[in-house]
């Protein structure tokens, strides 16, 4: 199986005996390292309670399209907006012609019908109705809308029949299901990835800094990391976790950040300045805590101009590809198109921090990829699915350059 880690995904239960066993899906998706939330029909409540399917995912299981607490911020998109990946087990024969249908009279149709990403369903019924033409014909239909179709298994079912109808294991659905997410598109490439805030030291208790909390770049070091690629992380201070799997160097200030980006950029395929790093810095730091003198005169810092890191990467012989990012707080895409060309790099990427929605701390984020050739609006949603179609965006260049 493929890995889910790090992947948010939708479960959709429906009204099948073989409900009991969305249970055991929960369990395993948990066990990958998957953020999961449940989606049941009615029907689906008679075999199995929202209060197990809870426990086991962690989060609270959505069952109502009209659901007035979820629907005052828009549920139904909240969680087409949040998922990675849908995944529907059991699919009976009524789902699966609802879904063929596109029709959106509950939630689950619903949030099939906002989102944008792979849909899999996991099929479970009478070999009869597995059968019928009308079946066939509406899997066809799906099949069609590039929804993944896992099953269904042959063998002994509830009513006594045997034959095909019966739902995989779940083991089995989670190893067709993952199949399903675009993965190594960067595969074997190195990408260099900076990311949060710089410290600039006043004295051993005070420091300059930004109010950059790294979300941003984590985000994409995780999607750089699905899709293969081989990462490299330098942190500033941030609160959070960096991913096992990536190479992670920490820092604290911007000569620190200059210094560690150049040790490792030799060799790699990608840059990606995220971090936030302080354009100024106190020209001496004091060596002991400034008291106040107590004549209520100004304090006056003097402060030097830090190197210019993503200038220093696009200005090397052996360069990189090279991915600026443009924080701007008024005339977001003239400053960033200026920024691209002083700087002289491949991709620049701009978003608005004036917005408090979209900018420092927000979980959310729309940016701007920038080009000399092109524009490419990507609308707000979560940083996560953000960063994913920025290394998107990349690949597609950097596999362009190879071709």
């Amino acid at each position: 199986m493929k890995s889910l880690a790090n992947k948010n995904i939708l479960l959709g239960v429906t009204g099948g005996i073989a409900a009991y066993k969305s249970a055991e899906i929960v369990r395993h998706l948990k066990k990958s390292g998957a953020s999961v939330r449940v989606v049941m029909t009615r029907s689906a409540e008679e075999f199995i309670t929202p209060l197990t399917l809870q426990a086991l995912s962690g989060n609270r299981v959505s069952t109502e399209l009209l659901d007035a607490e979820a629907e005052a911020a828009m549920g139904h998109i909240e969680l087409a907006k949040w998922a990675d990946g849908i995944l529907i087990a059991p699919a009976t024969a009524n789902t699966i012609a609802r879904l063929s249908s596109g029709r959106g009279d509950d939630l689950l149709s619903t949030v099939t019908l906002a989102f944008d990403g792979p849909i899999s369903v996991a099929p479970a019924m009478n070999q009869a109705m597995w059968r019928d033409e009308r079946t066939q014909e509406n899997l066809k239909k799906l099949i069609d809308q590039d929804f993944g179709i896992c099953g269904p298994g042959s063998g002994e079912q509830a009513c006594g029949d045997v034959g095909l109808g019966r739902m995989l294991e779940p083991i089995d659905i989670l190893d067709m299901f993952s199949l399903s997410f675009n993965e190594g598109t960067l595969s074997g490439k190195k990408i260099l990835i900076t990311a949060g805030p710089t410290q600039e030291p006043i004295d051993p208790v005070r420091f300059i800094t930004n109010r950059s909390s790294g979300k941003m770049g984590y985000s994409l070091v995780e999607a750089a990391l699905e899709s293969g690629a081989n990462v490299t992380l330098i942190s500033g201070p941030v609160n959070i976790e960096p991913p096992s799997n990536c190479n992670f160097v920490s820092i604290k200030t911007a000569e620190e950040m200059y210094e560690a980006v150049m040790h490792h950029i030799s060799g790699m395929d990608v840059y990606i300045g995220t971090a936030a790093v302080s354009d100024y810095s106190p020209a001496k730091a004091s060596d002991s805590k400034i008291k106040k003198d107590g004549s209520s005169s100004p304090m006056v810092l003097e402060l030097k101009e830090n190197q210019d890191i993503l200038k220093s990467v696009s200005e090397l012989e052996q360069r990189p590809y090279v991915v600026g990012f443009a924080a701007e707080t008024n005339d977001l895409i003239k400053n960033a198109e200026k920024k691209l060309s002083n700087k002289n790099l491949d991709l620049i990427i701009a978003n608005d921090v004036s917005n408090k929605d979209i900018g420092f701390d927000s979980d959310d984020n729309e940016v701007t990829l920038i080009t000399e050739k092109e524009k490419h609006l990507i609308e707000r949603q979560n940083k996560r699915k953000v960063s994913k179609k920025i290394i998107d965006f990349i690949s597609g260049r950097i596999n362009d350059q190879n071709n």
